[in-house]
């Protein structure tokens, strides 16, 4: 039974998607619902600030997302705790579920990046294989 549940939140369809089937999981046994979103760094960022630069615009580029889900969370009389972070995406979420000890991440199959995925590897597929905990892929 998930007792701390993660949600990885990019704003895509599918995210909502598996947002609801996260929703119905910590109503049922009654866990801790939070939700990620990962703002990717530069590859090669000059300096300290360009990164604290990039956390505060992804703050704001996923504002929308994240309010839309807390107003699903609390239709559904939940309470949901949104983090924002900068960083890869994969190693980031991987590196999150184990400080904070998730045991179950819920994901949406494609997020915005479907073509890139595609092409070079899928965030989803990676997830599944490297979270440290069960994950719920939803299509």
């Amino acid at each position: 039974m998930p007792s701390k549940i993660l949600h990885g939140l990019d704003g895509s369809e599918n995210a909502y998607k598996a947002l609801s089937q996260a929703i119905e999981i910590a109503k049922a046994f009654g866990a801790e619902l939070h939700t990620i979103s990962v703002e990717e760094i530069p590859h090669y960022a000059g300096t300290v600030g360009e990164v604290v630069e990039e956390k505060d615009a992804a703050e704001h580029r996923f504002a929308e997302a994240i309010a839309k889900a807390r107003d699903m969370a609390q239709t559904n009389g939940m309470q949901i705790q949104s983090h924002v972070i900068v960083g890869h995406e994969v190693k980031s979420i991987v590196e999150f579920i184990k400080k904070h000890n998730f045991d179950l991440l819920v994901i949406g199959f494609m997020g915005h990046s479907a073509l890139y995925d595609r092409v070079m590897g899928s965030t989803c597929q990676s997830l599944v294989r490297l979270a440290p905990c069960s994950v719920l892929v939803v299509k």
